[in-house]
């Protein structure tokens, strides 16, 4: 049997008036026909339509800005749209914001009834099932403290026991969980797939692509208040990693701070590409892997060597070297002068990778830096997630 819907969206448009008048006196001045000039209208939505089944887990991804906090906020009925309606089904839980729906200057135990009140339960069920909460909570004898008193971990731990506690059909996340500490964050996915058993539908909002992929039947890549992608969390993440890439190449070049040719030498330029491949191309795991780079000085430079460094797009460090730890004896930097790393059978697991590029002496001292010179991808690999690729096999040696 098909599922039903539980939230329908339509044409979903959301407008906000922001003021430029900053003070009480300013608006009492520009009151009237000339505070329309010390206004401007911003469309956070702009026109979003979509569908979720019951039963699914949906991320909503995208850029700080993009429209995906507004949506869930609309979706939750938090806000209401400038146009456009949404159609829910059954009882819904939000963590929308830290702190939100507490009352700072009640205690937690208070919070947890009037919370719990709020998302439908009597006090008889909150009392039944308070030990529970207090317990997943783990702010033992604080939760007689006023909130106001707690840490944002404290915040979270609490008003995400109360959420999961009240039987949620569709539980709605925003980027709240990422607040707490390992041990809670573990937690909390472990109820999410126990959820996800038990058939209710989630919506979440994070910029953890990775959790997207993992968790996730489908994503939603929002940009500019408009869906751009709407379907597999690997291609919306793939997408989402471009888009950024786009944001930053466009950044750089509209900045107007001019980029100074260093005496000492720099680094103009690098390109990546698979060694029998073209720039822009997907790295498919055992390619070989050319790092092509352009550097100048307008002195001559003896003492000199090149780094290469490779992160992910969370900016951890997965791969790097350098032309001194290859043995490499270099002839002084003058002019134009192209090197190359070629990297032999790379192995790098599913995503967007950045290489930064130094210059530097042979103690170590940075001449020159290009952060994130040059990116490129490595497509989805169905078998595993992460930072490295390898072939995976399972054996059960106990089986007859």
């Amino acid at each position: 049997m098909t599922s039903p819907d539980v939230v329908r969206i339509n044409d979903v448009a959301k407008r906000f008036v922001v003021r430029k008048d900053n003070s009480l006196k300013e608006r009492l001045v520009t009151f009237g026909r000339l505070g329309r000039n010390h206004r401007e209208e911003f469309w956070a939505l702009g026109g979003v339509s979509t569908t979720i089944k019951a039963g699914t887990t949906v991320g909503l991804i995208g850029h700080n800005g993009s429209g995906k906090s507004t949506l869930l906020k609309v979706i939750g009925g938090i806000i209401e749209p400038t146009i456009g309606t949404v159609e829910r089904r059954g009882r819904l839980a939000a963590l929308l914001e830290l702190g939100a729906g507490f009352h700072p200057d009640l205690t937690g135990r208070e919070n947890v009834f009037l919370n719990a009140a709020i998302l439908g339960l009597s006090r008889t069920e909150t009392e039944e099932r308070f030990p529970e909460i207090l317990d997943y909570a783990g702010i033992g004898d604080f939760i007689d403290t006023q909130v106001k008193f707690y840490s944002s971990g404290m915040y979270v731990r609490l008003a995400f026991a109360v959420a999961v506690h009240t039987d949620p059909d569709l539980l709605l996340v925003d980027e709240v969980l990422s607040v707490g500490d390992e041990a809670f964050q573990r937690k909390c996915l472990d109820t999410i797939r126990t959820f996800q058993q038990e058939g209710r539908t989630i919506i979440l909002v994070t910029h953890s692509l990775g959790l997207v992929v993992e968790l996730c039947d489908r994503a939603v890549l929002l940009n500019r208040g408009v869906v751009e992608f709407d379907g597999d969390p690997a291609g919306a993440v793939a997408a989402f990693r471009d888009n950024l890439e786009e944001r930053r190449v466009a950044q750089e070049a509209a900045s107007t701070i001019p980029k100074k040719a260093l005496p000492e030498g720099h680094v103009a330029s690098a390109a990546i590409s698979a060694v029998n491949g073209g720039v822009g191309e997907p790295i498919e795991p055992g390619s070989d892997l050319s790092v092509r780079v352009r550097l100048e000085a307008e002195l001559p430079v003896t003492d000199w060597m090149c780094a290469l460094q490779i992160d992910n797009s969370m900016g951890q460090i997965v791969y790097g070297t350098t032309s001194k730890r290859l043995g490499v004896h270099l002839t002084p930097l003058h002019g134009d002068r192209e090197v190359e790393f070629i990297l032999r059978d790379v192995r790098f697991g599913p995503g967007k990778y950045f290489a930064n590029i130094s210059l530097m002496d042979s103690s170590g001292r940075h001449l020159h830096d290009l952060p994130q010179a040059t990116s490129f991808n490595v497509p989805d690999y169905k078998l595993a997630v992460g930072t490295i690729h390898a072939e995976p096999e399972f054996v059960d040696h106990t089986a007859p």
